[in-house]
């Protein structure tokens, strides 16, 4: 095999992983969170630090999500390669959206879930002591307003698997699912939805991947 067909071939097998991959790792991430039939957004630091606090699986449940924006990442990307004809600009405009908010998905959690397993270390008295700088986490502040780009994940992702739909790369019972998923994340953390999206997404994604680990992911001639 010459060295140009080795190198696409791991970037099918690449791709058709990461498609694969991206929905249930959210999926476990989500489903790892405490209180996940609560629908309720945690707004008070104390009430934050009493999920977390010793609370290996909320961590790790937090660093799975966080390991969904490479492979995010990878799929807008490699979605974005059907942006001609029908559908082309909703799948590139989709794709630029969907990698950029996967970036902040990135940020997001390197920000809110590996600084608390620092905060997660300190002894009982000083570890109360920080709920003023945990709650100026939780509100968002000074900088960290930039996190609601995450919006554009969803929301790019929206949009690509509508103008996938229409270049013919995945039938429109597929689109509409992975529209109904992706849209579950406008909840934000509110687990028992975004969970139920993450399925979805599963069921939207996972075919695809299959296809491209064979080959057969392309648009309509």
């Amino acid at each position: 095999m010459a060295a140009n067909e080795k190198i696409g071939e791991m970037k099918r097998v690449g791709t058709g992983l990461a498609l694969i991959l991206f929905p249930p790792v959210l999926l476990v991430g989500f489903l790892l969170h405490p209180n996940i039939l609560s629908l309720e957004l945690v707004t008070d630091a104390e009430v934050w630090a009493a999920e977390f606090r010793g609370n290996f699986l909320f961590h790790f449940g937090h660093l799975l999500v966080m390991l969904v924006a490479p492979l995010a990442m990878i799929v807008g990307t490699r979605c974005m390669r059907f942006a001609t004809g029908e559908g082309a600009w909703l799948i590139f405009l989709g794709g630029v959206l969907g990698v950029f908010g996967a970036f902040v998905l990135g940020v997001d959690k390197g920000a809110l879930t590996l600084v608390l397993t620092a905060f997660d270390t300190l002894p009982d008295a000083a570890f109360e002591q920080s709920y003023p700088a945990l709650q100026v986490l939780l509100d968002r502040a000074g900088w960290l307003w930039i996190i609601q780009a995450l919006a554009l994940l969803p929301l790019g992702f929206i949009l690509q698997a509508i103008g996938l739909a229409k270049a013919g790369v995945i039938p429109r019972w597929r689109s509409v699912v992975i529209v109904i998923g992706m849209a579950t994340l406008f909840a934000g953390d509110i687990e028992i939805i975004t969970s139920i999206g993450a399925v979805l997404m599963c069921v939207g994604y996972i075919p695809m991947g299959f296809q491209e680990l064979r080959g057969q992911l392309r648009a309509a001639a």
